[in-house]
């Protein structure tokens, strides 16, 4: 069942730029491998070689003291490693049966077995935690069962070696729980598994050893008792990040209201919700997964139906139909999903950039030298970090993929912004850029909202942080009362 791995001098080329550079290192069988580094460090090219996904240009890969090379992750597969990706490879108009079992039918004869395959994708669900019909189509989960659906998905293969990653940036408390409990039982069972995560608590937690990259090379090994986490960010980043979080200072009291809510409704998800948020102010909001808190920014911007409820920005009050009105009130709302809804990954990134203020850059041709301009500032100011200012945005990490997200909803200079999960499957230090960016944002006079699932980020930037339950604000504790046991009691309504 165990399966041993050795890369030997692993070199990989996208034409004349080389993201591997003789990477070394050895991954033992049965055990839980921590792989760090920041994004753009060649964590997930290293692993999609592992998986068959791509052709290393030179070295060895060494399986079970064989040297192998894939030719398409089939091939892998057949050999029992399987890749979960980080962003979704879902058929959103299939069913979880269906998705599951993609390629690998079951049959009963010439016909598919469908009684057979529904059957095993309900045990399948029931060994990740997801109480779903086999038959529900894909397009009607939320975020975070989409990616329980992916780990079932790589069950069915019989892995023996499990690549994961970023596997809970979308899972709650008690969904990381069970899945920890899950890969416990297969290191029992003898799966070696491969965890990258920039979530280096659950590192220290979960993981038996850990191996870093940077900058496509081999840095450091060793065993995860051994390494602090803040040693374990350092090695990541080659310097010293243990100033995470800038100095927020207390929030302006007499600031004007920037955005005010009351009395929204959408339904089936929110209820009753009023709050309210100030000029220069970081208001973060916390829940579970199913609270209803990236719902309510939808309907707030014109992206989801709202049954009731007013708003208004800068005392004035709004009817947003459509993001558009929203974006010309001065209010801007960046999905956490980056890649369906913040870009548009095969386009350049000055066509990225751009896109929502076409009206600045054309009078009426488009003026190609003011976007060129603005993707410079852009790249200067945000740290977008690309080899070519020429090339589109699927060839950017996922950290600075979020940050051209960024600069792209700041270019029609809102008052105010929400970022829903904004650093979702970002490295450390993207990470704090991107949290100086929110401060910057705040002491220039915007107002900030912030939905995000990890707590730490939520206390380290907030001034005030709304709490939701099934739909309903429950509370709005103030900077003195941010603790991870208050938000988390009021979340789960232990409080």
């Amino acid at each position: 069942m165990s399966v041993a791995i050795r890369f030997n001098d692993i070199r990989k080329d996208f034409g004349p730029v080389r993201v591997l550079h003789g990477v070394s290192f050895e991954l033992g069988p049965a055990r839980i491998h921590g792989l760090l580094g920041e994004n753009g460090a060649g964590k997930s090219t290293l692993m999609k070689i592992l998986a068959g996904y791509e052709q290393a240009s030179g070295g060895e890969l060494i399986v079970d003291g064989h040297a192998r090379r894939f030719d398409g992750s089939r091939d892998a597969e057949a050999a029992g490693i399987v890749l979960i990706h980080q962003e979704f490879n879902l058929a959103e108009h299939l069913t979880i049966a269906q998705n599951i079992f993609l390629g690998h039918e079951k049959r009963r004869g010439l016909l598919l077995d469908d009684t057979a395959m529904r059957r095993d994708a309900r045990q399948l669900l029931a060994s990740v935690g997801l109480s779903r019909d086999p038959d529900t189509k894909v397009r009607d989960l939320i975020v975070a069962e989409k990616q329980l659906v992916e780990i079932a998905k790589a069950l069915s293969r019989h892995a023996r070696l499990l690549i994961m990653d970023e596997p809970t940036a979308t899972l709650t408390p008690s969904e990381t729980e069970r899945l920890f409990a899950l890969m416990t039982k297969l290191r029992a069972d003898g799966v070696t598994i491969v965890y990258i995560s920039h979530k280096l608590d659950e590192v220290e937690r979960i993981t038996d050893d850990v191996v870093v990259m940077r900058d496509g090379r081999f840095v450091a090994a060793s065993a995860t008792a051994g390494l602090a986490r803040q040693q374990m960010a350092n090695l990541m980043v080659g310097r010293d990040v243990s100033d995470m979080f800038p100095e927020k200072g207390a929030a302006p009291p007499d600031a004007p209201v920037a955005l005010k809510v009351t009395g929204l409704s959408v339904p089936g998800w929110v209820e009753d919700l009023s709050f309210d948020v100030r000029a220069g102010e970081v208001l973060g909001f916390a829940g579970l997964v199913g609270a209803g808190r990236t719902e309510a920014f939808e309907a707030i911007v014109g992206l989801r139906r709202r049954s009731a409820g007013t708003i208004e920005l800068g005392g004035r009050a709004l009817r947003l139909a459509h993001p558009r009105d929203a974006m010309r009130a001065g209010l801007t709302y960046l999905s956490e999903d980056r890649k369906g809804k913040g870009l548009h990954m095969n386009l350049s990134l000055q066509d990225n950039l751009t896109l929502m203020t076409l009206e600045r850059y054309g009078t009426p041709l488009i003026d190609l030298k003011a976007g060129r301009r603005a993707l410079e500032t852009a790249v200067r100011e945000f740290g977008i970090r690309t080899g070519d200012l020429a090339s589109r945005a699927r060839m950017l990490s996922g950290g600075n993929q979020q940050k051209l997200a960024l600069a792209k909803f700041l270019q029609p200079d809102p008052r105010v912004i929400v970022l829903d999960e904004p650093t979702r499957g970002v490295d450390v230090g993207a990470k704090r850029d991107i949290y100086f960016l929110i401060h910057r944002l705040a002491a220039s006079g915007r107002a900030v909202i912030v939905i995000s699932s990890e707590l730490i980020e939520l206390i380290g930037l907030s001034h005030r942080v709304a709490v939701m339950r099934a739909g309903r604000l429950v509370a709005t504790p103030g900077r003195d009362h941010l603790t991870e046991e208050e938000l988390i009691a009021h979340a789960t309504g232990t409080h």
